[in-house]
């Protein structure tokens, strides 16, 4: 269907319509065809425009409609505009639409050439205005396009229809390339693959003569002149270019060594501007300078790995053969961005090609790279240590590019690849925060990838998912694919159903740039492009670097096996410097001397650093430290004390955050009846000096803030709570998205408090904390889950960096796990938070009763990996968080946090529990009748966690209150052995019973029995009490737990249970 429109809108051509387009300003009078063009992206209509500048145009402009059309009648509003891009909008145009001939618009026409008076004066004045305003001065001034000549020229309808239809095909056309190019670009280096899955070459794109004829086109009209449409810029300043040019310009832009991928992006800026960085005509050009640095970086990364090779042609290392210029690539990216003002770069990456980016992008000192592969190098006290391509580094330097100071840092990893992605994240949005760099200007991240991880693994998703979130984005991170075309021996038909690995991009509207990395060149336009589009609109942007793996997946792997056909064309493959070098020595940029002369100084320094790596005689991992904290530890990285002061509160302090917590600070601020009642009960609990769970957590992050301590807790419904009990963040009930932070209204200069629920994720939002964690120690960075077993999708993170990350990597992390835990009836998904993983990672010896010496507490925290606590009393919970800051140095705390004990009128604690000179209570000894009479007590039951409060109601049922004693144990590991031992020393007669409510092959017994039995010295038993055994963590049948939970409490107070069994 046609449509008349000008460049105001969609106008009517009735006589009104006519007459007031002739009087619009001379700027308005722009004509325009309009037809619907259906795109196959997402459908959504395109507009393909033709100009009309002239109404002596008007009998050709009728001929072509000839036959009857629709036409909109009625005037455009004022706010009606015209989008080019993405259709057109009616603005307040009247609904109507008037069915009338096409040729009655000609006829009007010669009808008025007879006779003035044969037509309506309205008619009669637009013909003469319109044949008055053409004068051959203007002509000439606004050429027609050649569309409009035609039509001019063209007496006969259907060749003037003609004309508009090849106009419309090569808009088509052009579209066509934009959105399909890069199926048909050269990007494989080796020549045998498609770098997508999808092997054809899409159908619409010009690869033959033949398929002009799907546009309708023919092979004369090659050199037919068409106008171009203002979606493209392949004309640079020319508005017309023969169909053979237009073509051919395409192919350059978007069918050579590099494949864009952006029109599904629904930003039209931003579709215009990738348009002009690849389509304006020589916009891939690079000085003699820009050749000669893109030369010597080639050269370096080459050099490396070859030196390696030759040096140590056994060793596992992980080279980059294949992708030499991805250090190039990095280094350009980092110039751009360092022009654009990022002083701070954080960058996560896999084991391959890690060494040569920690010699030639981070610049770590080459003699420490090459002292690791000396098999004599002992290890410092350090830690187990790490693999020397898992290792990180954190390096403050001049770029030499721009004069600016530029600090890296390259996060360590383990070997399970993109599990660094969300913790890289996570340390680039603290630094943005710690820095004030709200818009990600001063500090970026880039991260690296492999193409088959990148497609497979789906932490990648969870990340892309937070890179938009108001409080995880990094303003845009540059993601790096280094596409081998191979998953270890897994060809990639066999790894994944997107055509290309880097589709997941998509999903946020990230641009993708498919680059040949045989062509450095290109490759270099695009990383500069990528800077820049990170710039400009603080968005993700992707670059896939197709490229090969000259090796196996190590470098003593036969990859033959599995892949004879690529690896046979990969030996014969010429290295990229060599291509490189042969093509600027012939261009004359450089000469064959300069160029070996370039490999030989780089070589000399290789030898050099050779040299000096064998006097290192001990490898000390903390020269490998990526995230250093140089003000809170001394110059060697040890605490500046051992000891760990109290951890309570003044009485003023209690109640001035007391009374902000059951208030709201804001005027006219309508909060929810409910909440109105919660804050009523908190008041309450204020003026009766009581605290819950809620309120001591509140107490803890508030006093914690008063201190200038970054508060930040994360997670699924953290802002409410998952059991509604914390409300962090109350809500206007009559103004939508009006929110008010209690915890931000405390002090005057106190530090910001941060709370925010998180996507729906475990694995890349714990990732993306533990990250924010590493930033400051002067933060308490927690992340609660929504219900403890949920952590275990977020495994990789516990298992691979919160666990053993300091003795892998000596990197201290403060990191809090909050984890709802308790068996409470609600089925086997929703009870335990599987505190056995975390107590079998816990490293202190069971076997090994430790020497008490010094501050015993403080030392035992210092040498464990973490640390697991199950509070049973808000104060103890208020301690503990508080005491995670003020000890001297950081460990992780794993917190089992209750549910029911939310609300349990018995778990309150008193001011006096919080108040100036208490502290954190490692265990609870019983503090009732029995604790009076110890040589009376017949059993002594050890537990922990909310179980406590059944035991000691069921020990008052029985009035056994002074015959049995409770001991609840609050710090798990490390094992209070000396707690321990003084209570089974007070009750010495009494028999030992560990009562848990988990299953027996579950929870803590299998931890605490051996440490118990150590205390012991093996000389008396320590019984169990609890569930049998089982596969599932709980029953999904509430009248089973219950009839479990009556089985082990009645034996917990049978005094006659053990009574005649042997230890």
């Amino acid at each position: 269907m046609y449509f008349a429109a000008s460049n105001r809108g969609l106008c009517g051509f009735g006589v009104e319509g006519l007459s007031e387009l002739e009087n619009q300003p001379t700027q308005n009078k722009e004509i325009m065809f309009c037809t619907w063009v259906e795109a196959e992206t997402d459908g959504l209509p395109r507009v393909n425009l033709c100009e009309w500048p002239e109404m002596s145009q008007l009998r050709a402009l009728a001929g072509a409609l000839r036959g009857g059309s629709f036409w909109l009648r009625g005037r455009i509003g004022v706010g009606g505009r015209y989008n080019p891009c993405r259709g057109c909008s009616l603005g307040a145009v009247e609904p109507s639409l008037a069915l009338c001939s096409s040729s009655y618009v000609e006829e009007m026409y010669y009808a008025w050439l007879e006779d003035h008076k044969n037509v309506h004066e309205s008619w009669d004045a637009y013909f003469r205005n319109a044949q008055a305003s053409t004068s051959v001065g203007k002509t000439e001034a606004r050429r027609p396009s050649s569309l409009l000549q035609g039509r001019a020229m063209s007496q006969t309808p259907a060749m003037s229809q003609k004309v508009v239809e090849d106009h419309l095909a090569v808009h088509t056309l052009i579209r066509a390339y934009q959105v399909r190019g890069h199926h048909a670009a050269q990007l494989d280096p080796l020549g045998i693959l498609e770098a997508d899955l999808d092997s054809f070459v899409p159908s619409d794109l010009i690869t033959t003569i033949d398929k002009l004829g799907i546009y309708g086109l023919e092979e004369s009209d090659l050199d037919k002149t068409f106008q171009l449409p203002s979606t493209t810029f392949i004309g640079g300043g020319e508005t017309t270019l023969p169909l053979r040019e237009i073509i051919r310009r395409l192919e350059t832009a978007y069918c050579g060594h590099i494949g864009v991928e952006y029109m599904f992006i629904n930003n039209v800026e931003q579709c215009q501007w990738i348009r002009q960085k690849f389509e304006m005509p020589g916009v891939m050009r690079f000085t003699n300078s820009e050749k000669r640095t893109l030369l010597a970086r080639l050269v370096r990364s080459t050099r490396f790995e070859d030196f390696l090779a030759r040096k140590w042609s056994s060793e596992k290392r992980f080279g980059l053969e294949g992708c030499e210029v991805l250090i190039p690539a990095l280094k350009m990216m980092i110039d751009k961005s360092s022009e654009a003002g990022i002083d701070t770069v954080i960058m996560g990456m896999p084991h391959r090609g890690r060494l040569n980016v920690l010699a030639n992008v981070v610049r770590k000192d080459l003699d420490q790279i090459f002292c690791q592969f000396d098999p004599k190098l002992e290890a410092a006290d350090e830690g187990s240590g790490d693999v020397k391509y898992h290792l990180g580094m954190y390096h403050e330097r001049i770029n030499r590019e721009t004069d600016k100071n530029i600090t890296l840092s390259l996060m360590a990893n383990p070997s399970h690849l993109e599990a660094v992605d969300p913790v890289v994240q996570g340390k680039t949005k603290a630094e943005q925060f710690y820095s004030g760099d709200t818009e990600g200007k001063k500090v970026m991240s880039i991260l690296i990838h492999g193409d088959a991880a990148f497609a497979g693994q789906g932490v990648v998703y969870e990340t892309f998912h937070l890179s938009e979130l108001p409080s995880y984005t990094t303003h845009g991170t540059i993601h790096v694919v280094v596409n081998n075309q191979i998953g270890f021996t897994t060809d990639p038909r066999m790894a994944r159903s997107s055509p290309y690995p880097t589709d997941v991009a998509r999903v946020v509207n990230a641009p993708i740039f498919h680059v040949n990395a045989d062509d450095p060149e290109a490759v270099m336009y695009v990383c500069r492009v990528a800077a820049e589009w990170r710039s400009t609109f603080n968005k993700d942007v992707v670059i896939d670097l197709v490229c090969y793996r000259r090796f196996g997946h190590n470098e003593m792997d036969e990859p033959m096996f599995t892949q004879p056909l690529m690896y046979k064309q990969i030996r014969r493959q010429q290295h990229v410097l060599k291509k490189y070098s042969d093509k600027l020595i012939s261009e004359g940029v450089v000469t064959l001397q300069e160029f070996e002369e370039e490999v030989a100084k780089y070589d000399k320094i290789c030898e050099e650093a050779y040299t000096s790596s064998k006097d290192e005689k001990i490898l000390h991992i903390r020269h490998w430290l990526d995230s250093p904290w140089p003000d809170f530890f001394t110059a060697e990285g040890e605490p500046r004390s051992m000891s760990c002061p109290t951890t309570g509160l003044g009485e003023e302090v209690l109640q001035h955050i007391g009374q902000t917590a059951s208030s709201v600070p804001l005027e006219d601020f309508f909060i929810h009846p409910g909440v109105s009642r919660i804050l009523r009960g908190r008041a309450d609990m204020v003026q009766k000096r009581q605290v819950d769970w809620a309120l001591g957590e509140y107490m803890a992050f508030g006093s914690l803030l008063k201190d200038g301590i970054h508060v930040r807790l994360s997670g699924q419904d953290v802002e409410r709570g998952t059991f509604s009990h914390r409300h962090h963040v109350l809500h206007d009930q009559e103004v939508d998205k009006r929110i008010c932070v209690p915890m931000n209204h405390l002090w005057q200069n106190q530090a910001p408090y941060t709370v925010c629920n998180s996507s729906l994720s475990e694995y890349g939002v714990l990732g993306f904390e533990l990250g924010f964690a590493m930033a400051s120690p002067n933060a308490l960075v927690c992340w609660e889950a929504q219900f403890g077993d949920f952590y275990n999708t977020a495994q990789c993170i516990i298992d691979q960096f919160i666990s053993p990350g300091q003795a892998k990597w000596v990197r201290h992390n403060g990191i809090v796990l909050l984890l709802p835990h308790g068996m409470e009836g609600m089925g086997p998904e929703h009870s335990s938070a599987r505190p056995e993983r975390f107590l079998q990672m816990s490293k202190d010896d069971p076997d090994r009763y430790p020497e008490i010496t010094g501050d015993f507490e403080v030392q035992q925290l210092y040498d464990c990996n973490w640390i697991v606590v199950n509070c049973s009393t808000p104060a103890n919970y208020f301690h503990v968080l508080r005491r995670q800051i003020l000890l001297p140095f950081r460990k992780p705390l794993i917190i089992f946090t209750p549910k029911s004990l939310l609300r349990h009128p018995d778990a309150r604690s008193s001011f006096d529990d919080m108040s100036s000179g208490t502290k954190f209570r490692r265990i609870i000894p019983d503090a009732g009748p029995a604790s009076q009479t110890p040589e009376e007590v017949k059993r002594v039951i050890f537990c922990t966690g909310k179980v406590y409060y059944e035991l000691a109601k069921e020990r008052k049922k029985h009035n056994l209150e002074s015959h049995v004693a409770i001991v609840r144990l609050e710090q798990i590991s490390p094992f209070p052995f000396d707690l321990i031992k003084a209570e089974v020393e007070k009750y010495g007669k009494a028999e030992l019973i560990w009562c848990q409510e988990e299953h027996k092959n579950m929870g803590y017994y299998d931890y605490v029995r051996p440490r118990f039995l150590t205390v012991l010295s093996n000389k008396k038993p320590i019984w169990y009490v609890g569930r049998d055994p089982a596969a599932a963590p709980a029953t999904g049948n509430k009248v089973t737990h219950l009839a479990e939970l009556k089985r082990f409490m009645d034996t917990a107070f049978n005094l006659e249970a053990f009574k005649g069994r042997s230890f």
